[in-house]
């Protein structure tokens, strides 16, 4: 089970890497009208000119989470160990229990490993939806630098399409070609809620009630600016980031409720086998109780006694035997006096 994780991890490796750095899938090449205003802005400068530069963005989003997770696990586990309570914890990842593995390191690379399965994931399918849409950037025009007047651009409702309409770089227009969603937007946004619900799970101290809920919008309030960003200087539209905040927070939360269980380990084996005994056992039943009316002798009737005389006493004793057999039934809680067996 171990080898088949780690193939699908080099598979989904290797296609980011096909998407990243080859052209292996080609850019759908959308057109666009003359003169188009959404198109017309400013070339704001290649991207390490950028407010947040990518080389900052890649580095905090795989830096951080590490960083945070090895400690959250390290303070976790040394709680855990001077309350004698890692005993329960599961022993190794997927290896059954022939084979001790600290807790600390299971968690540790099982978190960590889920986050880098979705950091990949998540730059596939921002690759995937830009090379679908070919969706053009806010300053494609100052880049694709078409000659109006060979297109005969006379008004502005005249729509080009065609690779040959631009005359630039064409390097900086196949970038200027995939904004939708937005990377930057999307990395951005994963990291951020991977990491808060990582912290509100697993962080359980006393007199974090406000540390954490600071801490975790703080790390959101980055992501979201990092959007900002990309729409103020003209890089992506409001569209573009949109939809890269929702592919973002879509994988982390999928991860992290479905795959992860919300950061809690395996339960422990003597909480399954004391559940499963109490879905064994049989329904509780009530033990009837016995009246003490039952245990009364019996009042004998005289032989040389009348008949009509005899009749007319056993009818009063039964009915003075009968309330109180409902007195006694109110008390003890009997709910039907008919099991309740006098003699006569």
């Amino acid at each position: 089970m171990l080898y088949f994780q780690m193939v699908i991890m080099a598979g989904t490796v290797m296609l980011a890497y096909y998407f990243e750095y080859t052209d292996t899938f080609t850019v759908n090449v959308q057109g666009f009208f003359c003169h188009d205003s959404a198109y017309r802005k400013p070339y704001p400068g290649p991207e390490d000119s950028s407010a947040v530069p990518p080389v900052l963005l890649y580095s905090l989003a795989a830096g951080v989470p590490v960083l945070v997770i090895i400690v959250g696990e390290t303070a976790v586990f040394c709680l855990q160990l001077a309350t004698r309570d890692f005993e329960n914890q599961e022993k190794t990842i997927l290896t059954g229990d022939c084979c001790y593995i600290n807790p600390l390191v299971r968690r540790t690379v099982r978190f960590l490993g889920i986050y880098t399965f979705g950091l990949f994931a998540t730059d596939i399918f921002v690759n995937a939806g830009q090379v679908v849409t070919g969706n053009l950037a806010p300053h494609f025009l100052a880049l694709c630098k078409p000659n109006y007047t060979a297109l005969g651009c006379q008004q502005y409702t005249q729509f080009i399409s065609g690779e040959e309409a631009c005359t630039g770089n064409p390097d900086l227009i196949m970038r200027a070609r995939k904004t939708f969603p937005s990377k930057e937007a999307a990395l951005s946004v994963y990291a951020a809620m991977y990491l808060t619900m990582y912290i509100t799970n697993t962080i359980k101290a006393k007199g974090t009630r406000l540390a954490k809920p600071v801490l975790c919008l703080g790390l959101m309030c980055l992501a979201f600016l990092t959007g900002l960003n990309r729409v103020a200087e003209y890089r992506n539209h409001w569209s573009d980031v949109i939809a890269g905040f929702l592919v973002g927070i879509s994988i982390a939360v999928f991860l992290v409720v479905c795959v992860v269980n919300n950061f809690k380990g395996r339960q422990p084996e003597n909480e399954h086998i004391h559940m499963d005994n109490l879905a064994q056992m049989p329904m509780i039943s009530i033990p009837r109780v016995e009246s003490p009316l039952e245990k009364v002798p019996s009042v004998q009737v005289s032989e040389n006694q009348p008949s009509e005389n005899g009749q007319e006493e056993s009818s009063q004793e039964r009915s003075f035997k009968d309330c109180l057999a409902r007195l006694f039934s109110w008390i003890i809680g009997v709910s039907h006096c008919e099991h309740l067996h006098l003699r006569q």
